[in-house]
Parts: structure tokens; C-alpha cells; sequence
């Protein structure tokens, strides 16, 4: 029979089935292959007579027309080397691999550099937006071998969300392992706006004991103009859900999970030296979570948090400015990451087209992504900070920040993203900062030398003897 499939899918999963069901609906035939044959069978269940299932990867690459193009949804690490593997003794030169999950960026690095060795193209393609989103539009994030792009484009664009503008939230973003670094950052931004949210739940029932209506009703009211987005969407339908004495989401064990991406997009900012805390603090929050016990025993010993003030914790208008503010700083920081990432591995991403595949489709899509993608086109914004519009309503939402945090401190209620958003505000836009004396101290300690602010060489000084100063460059 003559090779007539034009992508096959390996890894028919949550995702994968709904990824390769979205493309069957957009006119292309796509193969699927899977180690369970329940999953094969539910994918050709599903998708109708054009939905054709493989009990093994050589029979469905087999199928495929040339160049082959292979989509892997499997889970990050060993499973995605044992699909490769697997798919080495089949493939020949010119055919395409993607690897639509969630990958370590380094993985891709290596795996591109791999698969060139036998002339095969890799695509590493970060791709969000849950189970719906991957049914009925992702968005995409694509990177690697940009000689497969031509050949992965049709498909992946078409399966894509749009922009408002009908653009698809899918686009060539960049060589090597971007794709994937560009998802990792993503999640690492939904980590924070998720962990501000939360935040803000906790401020705004402890300081008015409002009741799930209430709180849907706050949510939904502030699930507009720039803050319209898709977090705050869900927030407000999840308080509206109810449960035997209130909303069901207040009997939900208060342990949150986390599968890896927000540890890497902390390692990343260490690794490259680019200041992150707001993202970092968020994958410390959802680690405080998971200790629930000790936060109990912890507890019988601290009861008390704050310090007796008779003050409201919280005002809801402020919390609404702390939670904007904080979101604003998360992005800030993510682009920041993506940008220096960019520049260290020569990948040549433009942060304006990372901000249009995020405007739809994806977790963290906000109204401001728009905005965002604009400043980041514009002359000199390097950093989102520097951008008039949010230069402004940053500056315009800091009282509330500042306000929401002192409470927040002042009556035990713990908001670790909120003040972490709060220090780097503080931090970055700061002309002189105190590290002066620690460089001096290590200078003290450890002989590091130091810098003056005149500019004219390096030093070292005897802090503890004679203080005498050498010049030593």
C-alpha cells in the first residue's frame, strides 16, 4: 500500500490523542501509535474511519509519506530517548521529529545535535493549553532544525489557536532547544500567576471571610480589561462549584503538585545569572504545601502569625492592584529569562513573537499579551519595565502591592510571590543597592577583590589589618 499518512503520532496519551484528533479534524491523516493497545484502540474510536491505529511504531512510519513526519508525546526524559531509539532503525535522512511534550531544553539541545548526525530534522515544540486546548486549539511553540519548518508548519499552524487577530499561536520561534525553553518559562510564569491567585484567595477570606459566591463574584469582577485572562476565568466558575458546607474547592487537600517545569525555569535563571525570584518562589510555595505535616507540628508551637492589629488584612481593591502588579512582574521576569537564554545559546528568539503565541490557546493568555508583544517590538524595551503603558500601571499598582504585603506580614498570612514581586520592584529599579558592602566583605573573607565606582581598576584592601589598599588591574 502506498505511504499516504502525513504525520503519525507516537504517544496517544491525553495529549497526544487530542492532538492528532484536532489534526484529523483539520483534513490531515495522521497515524498513532502506542505501548497500550487501549490507547490505539480509543484513538481510532474516536476519530472515525480516518483515524488509523498502529500496534507498532515501524508500521505506522511505514505509512507515512516522505519526508516522514513524526509527532512524540510521551513523557520527558528516558521515554522520549527510547521512542528515538526505536525510531532510528526506520527514519532516513530529511524526515522530521517533533517532540511536542515537556523537555528539559538541554535534552533537545543534545537530541538536535544527534539526529543531525543521521540527517534527520528536530523540532522541539512546547505546547499549551491542557487537554481542551490540544483538542481544539494549543498554542505551539517550535524551535530547532528550521530546515523542518516548511514541512511542520501547514499542520501545526492550522491545529493552532488564533489571536484575535486570526494569527495562529504558532510560529518559528528560534535554533536549537528554544521551543522548549520558551514552554519552560511559560509554566514557570503559571506557576507564579497561579500562586498569586491563590494568594489572593487566602488574603480576601481571611481578611472579609467572604463566601464561595462572594469570591466567584470578586474573581469574575476582576477578570477584565488588561486582567482578563484565562486563570482568572477558571478561578471564578472553581468558587462557584459547591461542596457539602461551602465551595467544593475548600475541601480540596491544600497540597499542589508539580511536575518539574517550574524547578527548571528556577534552574534556568541560576544557571544564567538572570533574576527570577517571583517564578523561584512560586516552585518553593507549591513545595511548602507538600509538608503538610510538618506545617502542622510546626503549627501547635507558632500558633499565632501576626501581631495583634485591629486593621482589616487586606482590602479587596488593594489585593486586586497586588495581584496585577505581581502578574506584570512575573512576565517581566520570564521574558527576561527567555531573552538572556536567547542571547547565550544564539538562538535569535524575539520575545514580540513569544508574546503573540501566548495571546490564546495557553494557560497564562492575558489581555496585556497584546501590549506586551508591542513593547517588546519597540526600540530600547529590553526589559518590560522600561515600556511606558507598564511603566505606569506598574508604578500605578505599587501602593496596593505595598499595602496588601505589609498586611499580609503584619497579620501572619503568608504571600511569598506577592513579596517576592514586591523586592524585585524595589531591587531593579534601584540606583544603588547595598552590595557594596558584601563585595567588600568577600573582599574581607576571601581576597575577591572589588571594583570602584570611579571606574579605575580592581582592588584589594586589608579590611582586617592595616588597611592598606593594592591595586592589583
Amino acid at each position: 500500500m502506498e505511504p499516504n499518512l502525513d504525520i503519525g503520532v507516537v504517544g496517544l496519551g491525553v495529549m497526544g490523542r487530542s492532538l492528532a484528533l484536532n489534526m484529523l479534524d483539520h483534513g490531515f491523516e495522521v497515524g498513532g501509535s502506542d505501548l497500550s493497545a487501549d490507547l490505539v484502540r480509543l484513538y481510532s474510536d474516536g476519530g472515525g474511519e480516518r483515524a488509523r491505529g498502529f500496534a507498532t511504531t515501524e508500521e505506522m512510519v511505514t505509512a507515512l509519506k516522505r519526508p516522514r513526519r513524526v509527532l512524540i508525546m510521551v513523557p520527558a526524559g528516558r521515554p522520549v530517548d527510547a521512542v528515538l531509539s526505536d525510531l532510528s532503525g526506520y527514519l532516513q535522512a530529511g524526515d522530521i521529529v517533533i517532540d511536542g511534550g515537556n523537555s528539559n531544553y538541554h535534552d533537545t539541545q543534545r537530541r538536535i545535535v544527534e539526529a543531525s548526525e543521521r540527517g534527520v530534522l528536530f523540532v522541539g515544540a512546547g505546547v499549551s493549553g491542557g487537554e481542551d486546548g490540544a483538542r481544539h486549539g494549543p498554542s505551539i511553540m517550535p524551535g530547532g532544525s528550521e530546515a523542518a519548518w516548511p514541512h511542520v508548519a501547514p499542520a501545526l499552524q492550522a491545529i493552532a489557536a488564533k489571536g484575535p487577530d486570526g494569527d495562529p499561536c504558532c510560529d518559528w520561534l528560534g535554533g536549537g532547544g528554544c521551543g522548549h525553553a520558551v514552554k519552560t518559562v511559560h509554566n514557570g510564569i503559571e506557576y507564579a500567576f497561579m500562586q498569586a491567585i491563590s494568594e489572593s484567595y487566602a488574603l480576601l477570606k481571611a481578611g472579609s471571610g467572604m463566601d464561595g459566591g462572594a469570591l466567584a463574584k470578586t474573581f469574575e469582577s476582576w477578570n477584565a480589561g488588561a486582567m482578563r485572562s484565562y486563570l482568572l476565568e477558571i478561578t471564578a466558575a472553581i468558587f462557584g462549584v459547591a461542596g457539602t458546607s461551602g465551595p467544593l474547592v475548600d475541601e480540596v487537600l491544600d497540597e499542589a503538585q508539580q511536575k518539574g517545569t517550574g524547578k527548571w525555569t528556577a534552574e534556568m535563571s541560576l544557571d544564567l545569572g538572570v533574576p527570577c525570584p517571583t517564578l523561584a518562589e512560586a516552585v518553593f510555595a507549591r513545595g511548602v504545601s507538600s509538608r503538610r505535616e510538618l506545617r502542622g507540628s510546626i503549627a501547635e508551637r507558632h500558633a499565632s502569625g501576626g501581631v495583634g492589629v485591629d486593621t482589616p488584612v487586606a482590602e479587596p481593591e488593594d489585593v486586586r492592584q497586588a495581584l496585577f502588579a505581581t502578574v506584570v512582574l512575573a512576565f517581566a521576569q520570564g521574558l527576561d529569562l527567555i531573552g538572556s537564554a536567547s542571547e547565550a545559546h544564539g538562538w535569535n528568539v524575539k520575545l514580540e513573537r513569544v508574546a503573540k503565541l501566548w495571546r490564546a490557546g495557553c494557560i497564562i493568555r492575558i489581555a496585556f499579551l497584546d501590549r506586551i508583544s508591542e513593547a517588546m517590538l519597540s526600540a530600547g524595551s529590553k526589559h518590560l519595565l522600561l515600556d511606558p503603558w507598564f511603566a505606569e500601571h506598574v508604578a500605578a499598582a505599587a501602593p496596593g502591592l505595598r499595602r496588601t504585603v505589609a498586611a499580609s506580614a503584619m497579620h501572619g498570612v503568608g504571600c511569598p510571590v506577592m513579596a517576592s514581586a514586591l523586592a524585585y520592584y524595589d531591587t531593579i529599579r534601584a540606583t544603588r543597592l547595598p552590595h557594596n558592602l558584601l563585595q567588600a566583605q568577600r573582599d574581607a573573607f576571601g581576597a575577591h577583590t572589588y571594583r570602584r565606582l570611579d571606574g579605575s581598576g580592581v582592588f584589594h584592601t586589608d579590611w582586617l589589618g592595616d588597611g592598606a589598599t593594592t591595586t592589583i588591574g
